[in-house]
């Protein structure tokens, strides 16, 4: 998947043609309690012409929760606009288990109630038989929980259904990045050596869920992880966008793995509505993106211009270095692109 308009539609912005605008939360509109710079203006903006929606691998909250903690920033969102990984990984549940049984929930409200809407019995011990564990991740979830999923997932792959509202390893707080329910859901792994069933990003299902209830015929999503966010949405055949606002920089997509590599990089939501630049190839190997320009020498990055914008020349660098076919690891890359 290119990131680049070619030369013919250099003026094209992100969002020309897009009918449904998906965005993640932490990292893209939100850190902990505050909203990232640009992001709520560069959103009300996308809603004249788009429907908006809002993906979210957090189980730990409710979609009313949700629409409410946003809408305190200045959007405009109720919770039928928000797509939650709960919401995702009941549809898998519910096809794996009969109606109304009882299931183990790891998680806090923001999953339990979801689990309880679908008609299931929400049971917290693995003596209280249920028919499959759910988890997601909640702050108050520790070891008694981790250990109770464990002990209902005895028997290996032959055992009782387990499904994942999500795999990040990581979660963005306010006072940095703390572990996510990946790391919650490998303690459980490693416990009981198997795999879960996972709804959220980068799985299919949450993108199927958000397609079908928007209506989407050209949606965009917006992220601010590659393994995640950006790699989900290639694998749904849907555009997407990496917003250096979050977890994932430029060192991070200089090297990302090809079903990785976002359509476009921008700096901060405010790029949505700016033209997004052409990509040329001049003499000597060098790849042009507005004003900077980095040539490809052997293993060797050079900045052959560095120009007045420095994610056109992050946007340069990575053209460069994923067209090269070359590892990153192989390559000499100055500082200066990755820092």
């Amino acid at each position: 998947m290119a990131i680049f308009r070619s030369r013919s539609n250099a003026a094209q912005t992100p969002l020309d043609g897009v009918d449904v605008v998906l965005a993640d939360l932490d990292g893209v509109v939100y850190k902990g309690p505050d909203a990232i710079p640009h992001a709520v203006d560069s959103l009300n903006r996308a809603a004249q012409s788009a429907r908006l929606g809002y993906i979210t691998n957090n189980a730990s909250r409710t979609d009313s929760a949700v629409a409410e903690h946003l809408s305190s920033f200045g959007l405009h969102v109720v919770p039928n606009d928000v797509v939650t990984s709960p919401q995702a990984a009941i549809r898998l549940l519910a096809g794996l288990v009969p109606a109304k049984s009882n299931i183990l929930v790891v998680g806090g409200d923001g999953l339990t109630s979801v689990v309880e809407a679908a008609g299931f019995t929400v049971v917290r011990s693995a003596d209280d038989d249920p028919a499959a564990v759910i988890q997601g991740f909640a702050p108050e979830v520790g070891w008694q929980e981790l250990a109770e999923a464990s002990f209902a997932l005895a028997g290996g792959d032959d055992g009782i259904p387990w499904v994942a509202t999500n795999t990040d390893w990581t979660i963005p707080v306010k006072r940095g990045i703390a572990p996510g329910n990946g790391t919650l859901v490998s303690a459980v792994h490693t416990a009981v050596g198997r795999l879960p069933v996972v709804a959220g990003k980068p799985e299919a299902a949450i993108f199927e869920e958000a397609r079908t209830r928007f209506d989407a015929k050209h949606p965009i999503f917006i992220g601010d992880r590659l393994d995640t966010d950006v790699q989900g949405a290639n694998g749904a055949g849907i555009d997407s966008v990496l917003v250096l606002t979050g977890i994932d920089r430029a060192k991070q997509v200089l090297a990302a793995s090809p079903d990785q590599r976002p359509t476009y990089i921008l700096e901060d939501l405010r790029g949505l509505h700016e033209p997004y630049p052409a990509t040329e190839s001049a003499r000597g190997g060098v790849t042009v993106v507005g004003d900077a320009a980095v040539r490809l020498n052997g293993t060797t990055v050079e900045i052959a211009r560095a120009g007045d914008s420095s994610v056109d020349l992050l946007r340069a660098a990575c053209r460069a270095i994923w067209d090269s076919g070359l590892a990153i690891y192989a390559l000499d890359v100055p500082e200066r692109l990755y820092r």
